[in-house]
């Protein structure tokens, strides 16, 4: 069996044409980004299925929805993290190839042919598989994660990835999908995910994704769980308002009067638990004298360690290395919650 990732002499499918069990080819592997971006929006992809049932570090049901309807910036996660995954996708579609003794390649946006709005982009398509026993169909997902993420790999794939690897198996008509992760760069580990074991959830998600397409076609921005992600949330609001001005007359006064009072509470109990925090820490420095550590029954109980910080004297460095100091700071502006003081008072009874 050859070991390869690309096939140049094969000539690539034609857009349109069926090349997955249940799957139509909407645009090649080679299209340009800007091209594939506003493909997607025609559909639901396996991460915007991730991101609608709220297991997604990128997003939720309501920051798919405004991608969908063009509420959003085109280029959706321009991360650092998400750079590297895309350049470390190919060395690590290799390593899986490499260590299954297969044949790997890109396909590109796939459409299912019963159900046009539900796509995916396959990382990659296995010629040979070196689990199948007869004629099996399956792909490869590339996840590249940070070490601090690698518990979550201990048991299997994470909830996020299983979802978005069934939605693609759905999608394409596949028997079933590998993932291959690396994680914090030197970690590499593999998963193979079959959907026979997951037919109720395959449904679901179906079931959910058909729900959300009719919530984007219709108009009709979806109502989040209380227990949303917050900063999800939080990014969401700066990137379909950047810019702001004037004012807005609440019509929703009982509850922006609840919302308000949440917040101010909370922003006095967080103050008050930063005193005290302050204040115990204070204590226990008492308690060490000039020690470093305290010992309760033989054991450290608590200490008080040395630590290096890298600290820039920006004075000095504007004052000595002007040039320097004009390449590398700059002002960045950024909004907080501003309640008057007169207002906070009020909440606060």
């Amino acid at each position: 069996m050859t070991t390869s990732v690309q096939a140049g002499a094969v000539t690539a499918p034609a857009a349109g044409r069926r090349v997955t069990p249940t799957g139509r080819l909407i645009l090649p592997a080679d299209a340009d980004r800007d091209t594939w971006l506003t493909a997607r929006r025609r559909g639901l992809g396996s991460s915007d299925v991730a991101a609608i049932l709220g297991i997604s570090r990128y997003g939720n049901a309501l920051s798919v929805y405004h991608d969908k309807t063009g509420g959003l910036p085109l280029e959706g996660d321009d991360s650092e993290p998400a750079l590297w995954g895309r350049l470390n996708e190919e060395t690590v579609a290799r390593e899986w190839a490499r260590r299954n003794r297969s044949v790997v390649r890109r396909v590109g946006l796939v459409a299912n042919v019963d159900r046009p709005w539900q796509m995916c982009t396959l990382d990659r398509r296995v010629l040979e598989c070196p689990l199948a026993t007869a004629q099996e169909r399956c792909a490869v997902e590339i996840k590249c994660r940070d070490k601090m993420k690698a518990p979550a790999w201990r048991a299997g794939v994470p909830d996020d990835v299983l979802a978005q690897t069934l939605w693609q198996a759905d999608v394409c008509g596949y028997d079933h999908m590998h993932v291959a992760c690396l994680i914090g760069g030197n970690d590499y580990r593999q998963f193979v995910v079959r959907p026979a074991d997951h037919a109720q959830l395959i449904n679901d998600l179906r079931a959910t994704g058909d729900r959300a397409w009719r919530q984007i076609t219709d108009r009709t921005p979806p109502v989040l769980a209380d227990d949303a992600d917050p900063d999800v949330l939080l990014d969401l609001y700066e990137q379909l308002h950047p810019n702001r001005a004037g004012y807005v007359v609440l019509d929703r006064e009982l509850e922006a009067h609840d919302h308000l009072t949440e917040y101010v509470q909370a922003a006095a109990a967080e103050s008050d638990a930063k005193k005290r925090k302050t204040a115990a820490k204070a204590r226990l420095l008492a308690h060490l004298g000039d020690a470093e550590q305290a010992l309760i029954r033989d054991r450290v109980a608590f200490a008080y360690e040395s630590e290096a910080r890298e600290y820039v004297d920006r004075s000095r460095l504007r004052e000595e290395f002007p040039d320097a100091y004009a390449a590398c700071v700059e002002d960045r502006e950024s909004r907080r919650l501003n309640i008057p003081a007169a207002i906070r008072k009020e909440y606060l009874r």
